[in-house]
């Protein structure tokens, strides 16, 4: 695809709830392929680094202390991570600094259910994970698909719907008062 006419798709499912004195983002997003496929774009250093806000200093499909460097145009943050379990193709978690990220895929017709719990501090985080995270999975859809956009990382997120993004799922969100 060319870069300069990509546009986010539609909104996914989002929610928050309470999880260990902090809140969990759940988004929810059907992919059209199947869970093997999207298992190596979710553990293959090669591949997250085509769609992930992040580049991993190795498999993620293991148990294991990492590093996972957060990108922004031309510089790079290094944050440690452990993935805690690796279930392939079903079950994906990792610490990623002071974050807990835990993928689970269940196989859907002929694609991937793909829901995402992305521990946040603050409710109010979650629109803004919600819209990066969105912009994320568009890419990692385009590059299943064959057809790779390159990732959108970082400030370069403005320049393709994160601001309308983050208001939209905000919207969401605050139609559903956060549990407690």
């Amino acid at each position: 695809m060319d870069r300069d006419s990509f546009r986010p798709g539609p909104l996914a499912e989002v929610s928050r709830v309470p999880a260990d004195g902090e809140w969990d983002l759940m988004f929810v997003r059907d992919l059209r392929h199947p869970p093997e496929k999207v298992w190596a774009a979710l553990t293959e250093p090669d591949q997250l680094a085509q769609w992930a806000p992040f580049l991993a200093s190795r498999d993620l499909g293991a148990p294991g202390d990492a590093t996972l460097s957060t990108v922004n145009g031309d510089e790079t943050f290094d944050q440690p991570a452990t993935v805690l379990r690796a279930e392939r193709p079903t079950l994906l978690e990792y610490t990623w600094g002071d974050g807990l990220l835990r993928w689970e895929l269940a196989p859907s017709g002929s694609g991937t259910r793909l829901t995402l719990r992305h521990r946040v501090e603050k409710p109010d985080l979650a629109p803004m994970m919600a819209a990066g995270w969105h912009l994320c999975l568009d890419v990692a859809g385009h590059l299943l698909d064959g057809d790779p956009v390159g990732p959108i990382r970082g400030a370069e997120a403005m320049d393709f719907g994160w601001t309308e993004l983050r208001d939209a799922y905000a919207e969401r969100l605050d139609g559903e008062p956060p549990a407690r």
